[in-house]
Formats: C-alpha cells, structure tokens, sequence
C-alpha cells in the first residue's frame, strides 16, 4: 500500500473531489472513484464521496493498494520493442494483436506478451492491464507505450490526460481530402443506433483530430494524423464523419472504402510516431515504427496505377 497525500489549494476550491485528485494525483478517474467507493480515499480524514466539493487547505488522503497478484499466463508471443529504458517500453503492436484480456480473449494479446519478458509493470490501471496506459484497436498496428511501475504509469496518464503525449498515425483515406492541412472539432460520444460503434453526437465527449495531406493517390489520400485527444475509435470516426472513411475500415466504412485498394486486407491504419516527457527527469523521448510492409505494397500499389494512367514512370517510395 502507498499514500498520496496532497493538499487543495484556493484555486481548486469548488471542483468535485474525485476529478482533483485524478489531476493531482495521474490516476485515472475511475480508478480514484473506484478507491473511494472502497474507502482508500479521506478528506480531512473522514471517509468521503465522489461527488464530495473540495475546499481550500482541505488534505486528501488517498490509499493506493498493492496490485493483486496476476491470473494471467506468459505466453511467448513475438514483440518488437522501439524503445525501452527503466521507466518504460514503447512496443510495435502488430495489426491483429488484442492489447488486453477481454471477453473471448483470454490469452493470446500484448499483456501476455509482455508477462513473459522479465520485468515488472505499474498495476494502477487494473490487474488485467499491467503497464498499459492507452491501448490501440485491434486491427491498428504501431506504437504503444507501457509502464514498468506505478511511478512511470501514473506520470504517462498524467501526461495523456493533459494531452502532453504528441501521438500521430498514418491512414489511407477513401477520396481525395480537399485541405492540405485540417482540423475537426466534434464530440465523439456511442453510436444510438449500434452499441459497438461511436459517432459524432452531441452530448459527446470533446474530441480533436488534425492531419495533413501526404500524397494523393488515385482514388485516396494518404494522410499523417495527429490524435489530439483519444476517444475510442476516434480517427475512424471523425474521418468517416468528414466524408473520407479510413480504407478496410468494415465498422465505418462502406462500400469501396470497407474493402478498400487492391491488396488490403486489414485496417490502413498505423501508429506511427510518439513524443512524450520521461518519467523519471523530463526528456524529451520520440519513438517512431516505420509503415508495415503490408501498408506499403498498398501504396505502391496506387503510385503505380497513378503513374499508369499519367503515362509516367512508375515513382519509388516516398520516405519520411
């Protein structure tokens, strides 16, 4: 067990306590309302509730209990890691990969991957999720970064939550993107009419996307993306949303997008690069996975019917 202690300053007078000590603390939200339903958390030192409105020079207590002992096996999957120091790993997640257990996915994904390698992970984010601190849909390849202990898991979380982690994807799109640079601005909340999917609604969740043109192919843009904030499935919604759904998508896109070019056979979607601040003494770490080979037949698969229809030789690869 180990005690945060932390003190309320006049400024954060008025705020809902479980949202203070998540800021204060990196924890996540319902990880803090979690502690305090089971009576880790005091304020002034009586027991309190979530919904509790913090005063100034009040002091929060909060209980972190030791993780309860995994019930996950090691399983020797293949993982290639990018970057790695005391504090944490930057894996490249291969498309197909689950991160974590789930229903119907007991064994087999990145957590069981990660069990067998000698080191141990922060066990804030639950007992089925050791080290992880933002996860990657199944069919998205590339980078993901995970915690050695509690420390480094809190500090990235902290870091997500006020959104000091750069992190940008690559994505085929259906279409030609009219801007060469953009923005989208809008909330992000789940879909009414099918509880597997989200949409942009109204009383969603604030989400921000940006992206930039890198090449127009025949019938798609190939784009760099950057995830200003991370709502599930968030790219693939907003690029739907904009009218140019992501290439294989078969959740949000249809027709020619859901099948996309000519031998995709997943999700043209990739983690490509992060930035992030060390946990240990602030410096700047930037980690980057090159496209897949896959994803890359695919382009040069559209250059090559571009050049075609131009008359023009066929181009090489655009390297970045």
């Amino acid at each position: 067990m180990r005690t945060l202690e932390v003190s309320v300053p006049p400024e954060s007078a008025g705020e809902r306590l479980d949202r203070f000590a998540a800021d204060r603390t990196g924890l996540s939200r319902s990880y803090v309302q979690r502690l305090i339903a089971e009576g880790h958390v005091v304020l002034d030192g009586a027991p309190t509730k979530a919904n509790a409105i913090v005063a100034g020079g009040s002091v929060l207590r909060v209980e972190v209990p030791d993780p309860t002992p995994l019930q996950l096996e090691a399983e020797e999957i293949p993982l290639q890691v990018v970057y790695e120091d005391d504090d944490l790993l930057i894996v490249d997640k291969p498309s197909g990969l689950v991160v974590h257990p789930a229903p119907g996915h007991a064994g087999g994904t990145l957590v069981n991957a990660l069990l067998a390698r000698d080191t141990t992970y922060g066990g804030i984010a639950g007992v089925q999720r050791p080290g992880i601190v933002h996860r990657l849909d199944r069919d998205t390849s590339g980078l993901l970064m995970v915690a050695k202990d509690d420390r480094a898991q809190a500090s990235l979380m902290a870091q997500l939550k006020a959104r000091r982690v750069k992190k940008t994807y690559l994505a085929l799109v259906l279409g030609a993107v009219e801007a060469p640079v953009g923005r989208i601005e809008a909330p992000i909340g789940r879909d009414p009419r099918n509880r597997l999917k989200r949409a942009v609604t109204s009383d969603g969740q604030p989400a921000t996307t940006g992206y930039r043109v890198r090449e127009r192919l025949p019938g798609w843009t190939f784009l760099e993306v950057d995830l200003v904030t991370g709502r599930t499935h968030q790219i693939r919604v907003h690029m739907a949303a904009l009218g140019h759904p992501v290439a294989g998508d078969i959740l949000y896109g249809t027709g020619t997008a859901r099948k996309g070019p000519d031998g995709l056979g997943r999700l043209f979607l990739h983690a490509w690069r992060l930035e992030l601040q060390s946990p240990a003494d602030g410096h700047l770490i930037r980690a980057v996975a090159p496209l897949p080979a896959d994803l890359e037949e695919v382009l040069a698969g559209l250059r090559a019917r571009g050049a075609a229809l131009d008359g023009l030789p066929t181009p090489g690869r655009i390297g970045r």
